[in-house]
């Protein structure tokens, strides 16, 4: 409830963006594919001149990994707009904060035309719940750390008494780099920030909250903003325990970038309805999105993700 407070005090419309949806915004390798039953038990109907089995859809569809899309569209209509809902990730990962199925808050704006615009939007918004739930529910939130975490509940006090650290992905690279022998994964140009890395570099913060900025284009979705070297437009936000609980881009609104870049990747006709955002004039904008669960296991200070989530669903969990 803080959280959509939070949204609808800053003038944001909460809207309700698909589930189903033929887009892979994420540009991840595996979804969760959605046909009927018939279909993979082969009694639905066959396409005669194929010889394939029909999509109910008639296009391939899958489980939404993320309302951004929508959000955009309706965003440049609205102005500023938030999306709640459950969101899914087929990662076969059996880590201590992945899920199948998370639930995320994600926010679009056309009021955010520099990264300076988002970062400012976010950490209000993370200072503004955390000081809700801290003046309301402290005794719940130091049970919690005193009987199942390791982690201080002074960490959690920190974001609400210190401005968040604002570093690059270069200078982050360049600071792990001094420290890289303690890490599994050794730290180089290019390559994604591994959990130990952000925990690291949360930890030389001060347990301060973290954003990451300006990463490599490469390691980022076609939609994030080309800063017009190797990098684009994006963050990450990193905190205690959990590492990025949050992540952000100003999205690409020029057309013929946008265009390429989406051509480039092979992204196919499904996606034209979004690419006329920018081919009919599109305003700069950007958004975020926070990860609920995450969240809460960050306030909390629970070292498992599936403790924070009455059903936790993940590879090869789903009995109930």
């Amino acid at each position: 409830m803080a959280l959509h407070s939070f949204y609808q005090n800053e003038g944001y419309l909460w809207v309700h963006s698909p589930i189903l949806t033929t887009n892979n915004c994420e540009e991840l390798g595996d979804l969760f594919q959605v046909e009927p039953e018939s279909y993979f038990q082969g009694t639905s109907s066959v396409d005669e001149h194929t010889n394939s089995r029909v999509s109910f859809f008639g296009l391939p569809t899958y489980l939404t990994v993320s309302g951004q899309l929508h959000a955009e569209m309706l965003a440049c209509g609205m102005t500023s707009v938030y999306t709640f809902g459950p969101t899914f990730r087929a990662e076969k990962s059996q880590t201590r904060r992945h899920l199948a199925e998370f639930w995320m808050f994600e926010a679009e704006s056309c009021n955010y035309e520099i990264m300076e615009d988002l970062t400012q939007v976010l950490e209000k918004c993370i200072k503004w719940t955390l000081k809700h739930l801290m003046d309301n529910y402290e005794e719940d939130i130091y049970y919690f750390h005193k009987t199942f975490s390791s982690q201080s509940q002074a960490d959690v006090a920190i974001a609400l008494r210190k401005e968040f650290v604002r570093m690059t992905y270069t200078e982050a690279v360049k600071m792990l780099k001094q420290n890289d022998s303690e890490f599994q994964f050794k730290p180089e140009w290019g390559g994604d920030l591994q959990s130990e890395h952000e925990r690291h570099l949360v930890k030389y913060c001060g347990n301060a909250p973290v954003f990451v900025t300006d990463f490599p284009r490469s390691l980022k979705p076609v939609y994030a903003r080309d800063n017009g070297d190797s990098t684009a437009a994006t963050v990450d936000l990193l905190v205690p325990t959990v590492g990025e609980v949050a992540g952000g881009s100003l999205r690409e609104e020029r057309f013929s970038i946008l265009k390429d870049r989406m051509k480039r990747k092979g992204f196919g006709d499904q996606y034209d309805w979004y690419l006329d955002l920018a081919r009919f004039g599109a305003m700069p904008h950007g958004g975020f999105g926070l990860g609920f669960d995450r969240y809460v296991q960050y306030i909390l200070g629970l070292e498992n993700i599936r403790d924070v989530i009455p059903f936790p669903r993940f590879v090869g969990s789903c009995r109930y």
